[in-house]
């Protein structure tokens, strides 16, 4: 079975900040164990040097070595446990200290080399079991060694230091690690009680409650900064649900509308009997409804689309181009209403989208225009490029509409001139659907007014290349 790390942050917390200073622990302790024995080496070394150079001046000045060793231990008894040697060139014994046993020290062929070039050697050594530390040091006549004196002493007590300090790190590693962490668990379940409190409120709070927001600690820290966050995306949730359940009822009234008058022409005409030409008056009113719902229901699909995501395929526009297939059909809704329609391109520019639906939101400014333009009035389109952005703008000489009023032209369902629109059949849904087109490919959509001058309707995109 696979290890799974535990679930919970505070439980991870605790477990890293564990393990990281046990690594920290045991690399301090191991150190500091190297340092105290390097330490504990250099302490014996002095001593055996300080005892071998005694003996040689000893030695050198014909006293022999037995008296300076006796003189030495009368000084430190330290010195009891030493072994001490001194050989000839040849290496063959000429002195043995008593605790030698008559088992010379060896001569290695380092310290003879050594030797020979005036210099002192230093090596550890086993004997009987047991480490000892061996100085060797040149006794130099005539310009030339001839006689060697050899000092050992026992690494027993370095090495039983080494191991007391070693039981005392086996006690305190562990035990201080214990404690820390046991206080780095309580640091970490204080440091996380404000995220338990933020998850709690989190989840009491459901979509009917959305107005209900996290508490700030005012402390401005990193929480503080994440329970700002939360509460500004419980305001847009909010604001989004408030959306979506105005749209659900305006869609709602809108498809009561026609069928409110669909059933009540069929019942009208179920009530008594009626001639063909009768029938066929009820079934043609009935139809214009159906059409009505059915356009309603195109642009209800649309709208969740471009909100959900009109980032589909996207391929090379051409702003001209989609124009003029545009102004085929504009020109067609202006005929009857006696309103002259016209393009002027500037400077080319092509954009990355899906065609069909630039075409959709264009169309749908141009209806907007032609609807609320009087007979003998104009619109028109322009195409232009301005630094790295595609214009296509639509203007028309209608009565334009009142600042106050000019953001809301772009909200679903809202028909400033309600009378009017009853009579073109529209729902309100026209610049909603173009906003959220020009949205979805990453422009923007804007609105020039004033009251009594008309209308201008500019798409910018980004322009591709």
């Amino acid at each position: 079975m696979r290890w799974r790390p535990p679930a919970s942050i505070h439980t991870r917390l605790t477990l890293w900040y564990t393990g990281a200073l046990l690594t920290i622990l045991l690399v301090t302790s191991g150190f500091s164990y190297w340092l105290l024995a390097v330490a504990l080496t250099r302490d014996v070394d002095p001593s055996l040097l300080g005892l071998a150079e005694v003996i040689r001046d000893s030695v050198a000045a014909g006293h022999g070595a037995s008296g300076a060793l006796e003189a030495a231990v009368g000084l430190d008894s330290e010195f009891r446990d030493h072994f001490v040697q001194v050989v000839d060139a040849r290496g063959t014994p000429t002195y043995l200290s008593s605790r030698l046993e008559g088992r010379a020290l060896p001569l290695s062929a380092r310290a003879l080399d050594n030797s020979r070039a005036g210099e002192q050697t230093f090596e550890t050594l086993q004997r009987d079991h047991r480490q000892v530390r061996l100085v060797t040091l040149p006794i130099v006549r005539d310009g030339r060694p001839s006689e060697l004196v050899q000092v050992a002493g026992s690494l027993t007590r370095s090495h039983r230091a080494l191991a007391r300090y070693l039981e005392t790190l086996f006690v305190i590693v562990p035990l201080g690690l214990g404690l820390a962490a046991s206080g780095g668990a309580l640091m970490a379940r204080k440091a996380l009680a404000p995220v338990d409190a933020m998850s709690r409120t989190a989840r009491r709070i459901k979509a009917e409650e959305l107005s209900r927001r996290v508490e700030l600690r005012g402390t401005g820290d990193e929480l503080d900064r994440l329970a700002e966050m939360l509460n500004e995306m419980l305001a847009r949730l909010e604001g989004a649900f408030g959306e979506m359940r105005r749209f659900s009822a305006d869609a709602a009234h809108e498809l009561r509308t026609p069928l409110t008058a669909l059933k009540g022409g069929l019942e009208v005409a179920l009530r008594a009997a009626r001639s063909p030409e009768e029938y066929r008056q009820v079934l043609g009113a009935s139809l214009e409804d159906v059409d009505r719902l059915i356009r309603l229901a195109e642009d209800l699909l649309l709208v969740g689309r471009s909100r959900a995501d009109l980032a589909a395929p996207r391929a090379p526009v051409d702003l001209e181009q989609l124009a003029l297939e545009v102004l085929d059909v504009g020109a067609q809704l202006a005929q009857p209403r006696r309103v002259t329609i016209r393009i002027e391109v500037g400077e080319p520019v092509t954009v990355l989208g899906d065609v069909t639906a630039l075409q959709r939101a264009v169309l749908n400014l141009i209806e907007n225009a032609v609807k609320y333009t009087p007979a003998g009035g104009l619109v028109e389109l322009t195409v232009d490029r301005e630094d790295h952005s595609g214009l296509l703008s639509v203007r028309d000489t209608g009565p334009g509409i009142p600042s106050g009023e000019a953001a809301r032209v772009f909200e679903p369902f809202v028909r400033l001139d309600a009378a009017r629109s009853r009579e073109s059949g529209g729902a309100g849904l026209g610049l909603s659907i173009a906003r959220s087109i020009v949205v979805a490919h990453g422009g923007t959509l804007t609105l020039e007014t004033a009251l009594g001058h008309g209308s201008r309707f500019t798409i910018r995109l980004p322009a591709a290349g």
